[in-house]
């Protein structure tokens, strides 16, 4: 789950199912709150005609309405304020439809009816009828009632309305044939002259009208946007701030490092961020390295010259050839040493500052190790240099490595090595799957373990010692770590087991593609 692309599909699924739920609950609650109205709505017209016309209750032979006692009636006490206040109360009760309106202060009227509000349909026929029987017909008093309660009220003169044989039959039976279908609620009313009426009432109830529609699409709207504004708004506050850093840097606070990094995030930010600090890690180390590098050589360079200086003018004072001739010598010796010195300045720069271009090949590490064990060698025969392989076959010595830079640190151990050994020196290879590891071994007086990381630090010495018996320049070593950066290895000091002295150890992949 590490991968910004994955943690943020998950984030969006998340914010997309969370806001499907919230959109759920909203249209679950708006419904709930448009389905009470609507049935109180279409229930309450014709209770409160019979709450003001109580008389014609009497007549009343409908089976759902009945005349309660307000004392025995199970009705909460909000619901029982409402009906004090003259309202005509509706309730869904597991189910069943309740309809309350008070008659008096001890009596309610009560009607009940299915979901389909098939009780309540028929409540309005038998009001309708009962007016239509007392007038003689429809007039316009009666067309002005059903006009308030949102009713239309036609007289059929369509034998084809008729022609139904479950109208027919219903009409002959109850007098009325009541249609409940998802589109509309229509009935045929027979009046006492036979004369027939077709009533529309209002249309059904619908669950997802689009007044909800749009106010749920603009909530969803309001909600993206509110989300992508809070993460436009961090990016840009971390934009805001690798900025800032960058000004600082560009002052010249090269210490000026953007905070809170690692937020767990992984989002590109984040990475942004990781990667400039990096970068101001490095400028800071080149810069450092470039300012201890400068102070170095300065004083690095002071001995030789002076000394060059020293010869020339001894030359004119040389009583005969054999001394000008020495002197000659120690010029070019000096010389000799100013083109090491700037050797090594120019390698160890080329691999500090962003390193070199290495063309990686496969060598062969015993040719490599055979080949400096020689070399030095012949500079000092009073030493017993020896190399070892801890391998059963020469195919595990094969790794993938840039041949002079490998041929360099291992030159550059091997030459520190015998510079400060008693007797003898030990070269061991062992190479496996993966890593190839070379570690040169001496019997000389080792290194204080508090100083060894401090000897790969750029002109470091172990002694004061500025001649040449002591050796080089304190880059020797650093040119060997750097090396062993580019080759996606480590260079670290230890000590010999086996002969007491100092152990630098270099570990690398054999495969440089893999890494």
């Amino acid at each position: 789950m590490n991968n910004p692309s994955v943690k943020m599909f998950t984030s969006l699924a998340s914010f997309l199912l969370a806001l499907g739920l919230v959109a759920f609950i909203v249209i679950s609650l708006s419904n709930h709150v448009r389905h009470q109205h609507y049935w109180t709505d279409v229930v309450s017209p014709a209770m409160t005609f019979l709450s003001e016309n109580q008389h014609r209750l009497n007549s009343a032979q409908i089976n759902s309405l009945s005349v309660v006692s307000s004392e025995q009636s199970n009705i909460a006490d909000l619901t029982r304020a409402r009906l004090d206040l003259g309202q005509v109360v509706f309730l869904n009760e597991g189910g069943l439809f309740r309809s309350y309106v008070r008659l008096d202060p001890g009596l309610l009227l009560e009607l009940e009816s299915d979901q389909s509000g098939r009780s309540i349909y028929e409540l309005y026929l038998w009001v309708i009828f009962g007016l239509i029987n007392e007038s003689g017909g429809v007039n316009d008093s009666i067309l002005s009632l059903t006009d308030a309660w949102e009713l239309s009220v036609q007289l059929v003169d369509d034998a084809g309305l008729l022609s139904s044989q479950a109208a027919l039959d219903s009409l002959a039976e109850f007098g009325h044939h009541l249609v409940i279908s998802n589109d509309q609620v229509f009935a045929l009313l027979r009046a006492p002259s036979g004369e027939v009426y077709r009533l529309v009432f209002r249309t059904p109830f619908i669950y997802f009208s689009w007044p909800v529609a749009v106010v749920l699409v603009l909530g969803v709207l309001a909600a993206i946007y509110g989300l992508v504004l809070l993460f436009v708004q961090t990016y840009e506050r971390r934009l805001r701030n690798v900025e800032t850093m960058a000004e600082r840097i560009a002052r010249g606070e090269l210490d000026a490092r953007v905070k809170n990094v690692h937020s767990g995030g992984g989002d590109a930010t984040e990475r942004l961020s990781t990667a400039f600090n990096a970068m101001a890690d490095h400028i800071q180390r080149l810069m450092l390295v470039q300012k201890e590098m400068i102070h170095a050589v300065s004083h690095e360079l002071r001995t030789p010259v002076a000394r060059i200086r020293f010869g020339v003018q001894m030359i004119e004072d040389c009583p005969d050839t054999a001394a000008l001739r020495k002197q000659v010598e120690g010029i070019d010796s000096d010389i000799q040493e100013l083109d090491e010195l700037i050797d090594e300045i120019l390698t160890y720069a080329r691999l500090e500052q962003g390193g070199p271009i290495l063309s990686f090949q496969d060598a062969n590490l015993s040719d490599i190790i055979n080949q400096v064990v020689d070399e030095q060698s012949r500079g000092k025969p009073d030493l017993q240099l020896d190399a070892k392989f801890e391998t059963s076959s020469d195919e595990w010595l094969e790794t993938e490595v840039e041949p002079r830079y490998i041929h360099r640190s291992i030159q550059n151990l091997v030459g520190n090595a015998t510079r400060y050994a008693s007797s003898k020196v030990m070269v061991s290879c062992v190479c496996d799957q993966d890593t190839c590891r070379v570690d040169v071994e001496d019997d000389g007086p080792g290194i204080p373990e508090d100083q060894w990381e401090s000897v790969f630090t750029p002109f470091a010495r172990l002694d004061d010692s500025r001649t040449r018996s002591s050796g080089g320049y304190g880059l020797g070593l650093s040119i060997v770590r750097r090396i062993l950066y580019w080759h996606g290895g480590q260079a670290f000091l230890g000590r010999s087991e086996s002969l007491g002295g100092a152990k630098f150890s270099l570990v690398w992949p054999r495969n440089q593609r893999a890494t």
